[in-house]
């Protein structure tokens, strides 16, 4: 069964982070990441993702369907990015290294494997971070946490419904297409793809009428308790900052500050050993 956005539990010290901790991390992980493109800081940033990926204790086929998604966008992107601009590092590092002599502009060059790489590592650096968040952070808690950031407690609460009841409707429709293939729709590989859109079609409508009843009866349920009527409101998960939380957001705003250190060092985003 697919699994998305799930919450699991674990013992570790990335567990007992707040979430407004981890998310304050998590966003200046990415920027940090996103900021440069020096190899050195990034391959050291994803060396230090992959170890707080085994620290959470979280196993990669529990969450091997975000890691597939994720792996088949990195690979699309260095690859269009091939196709319609190869000379990209070239042009970035100003010199030409032709390591495989190919047609015209499309020959491999040092300059722009290197920016293939750096490519690569931004996404190394941080999607596990990112899975991390999404992994060991409850949504009750996830809507704390934006809500202590300063993000209104309406959006905070429709983000946590959101991540909330996307396992649920993954269940739903799992047990839709178990009912429906056991009536004679075939929805299985052997089947041609257009009797399998066609079997798609008739689990997607009792999906759609389930999830409109979810919808109903947590907004009667929301309606009734007033929810919205006051300007703040309180929250259940809602946890105070440790010292571990604050040495957690000072490690994320020295990320930032050392790509900002690291950007005045090299004279731009770009390291250039060449």
């Amino acid at each position: 069964m697919i699994q998305l956005f799930n919450y699991i539990d674990r013992v570790s010290p990335i567990h007992r982070l707040t979430g407004a901790a981890k998310l304050a991390c998590m966003l200046c992980w990415v920027l940090a990441a996103m900021i440069t493109f020096d190899t050195r800081y990034l391959i050291l940033l994803t060396v230090c993702a992959l170890v707080l990926f085994r620290v959470s204790k979280i196993k990669v086929r529990e969450v091997k369907v975000i890691l597939i998604f994720s792996l088949v966008f990195l690979f699309l992107n260095n690859l269009l990015i091939y196709l319609f601009s190869p000379e990209h590092g070239v042009s970035l590092y100003g010199s030409r290294t032709v390591l495989i002599d190919l047609i015209g502009r499309y020959s491999v060059t040092a300059q722009q494997l290197l920016y293939h790489a750096n490519v690569i590592l931004k996404y190394t650096a941080t999607i596990p971070v990112v899975i991390l968040f999404v992994s060991t952070t409850q949504p009750s808690e996830f809507a704390a946490s934006l809500n202590k950031l300063g993000v209104s407690y309406r959006i905070s609460y429709s983000v946590s419904l959101a991540l909330r009841y996307i396992p649920d409707v993954m269940d739903e429709f799992h047990s839709i297409s178990l009912a429906q293939q056991a009536r004679g729709v075939e929805l299985s590989g052997k089947e041609n793809i257009i009797k399998r859109l066609k079997g798609a079609t008739a689990i997607l409508m009792p999906l759609i009428l389930s999830s409109m009843d979810r919808i109903e009866v947590v907004s009667n349920a929301m309606e009734l308790r007033c929810f919205g009527k006051e300007p703040k409101r309180t929250w259940y998960r809602e946890r105070k900052f440790t010292g571990l939380d604050y040495g957690t957001m000072i490690l994320g705003f020295g990320l930032i500050g050392i790509s900002f250190v690291l950007q005045a060092v090299n004279g731009g985003r770009y390291w250039n050993p060449f």
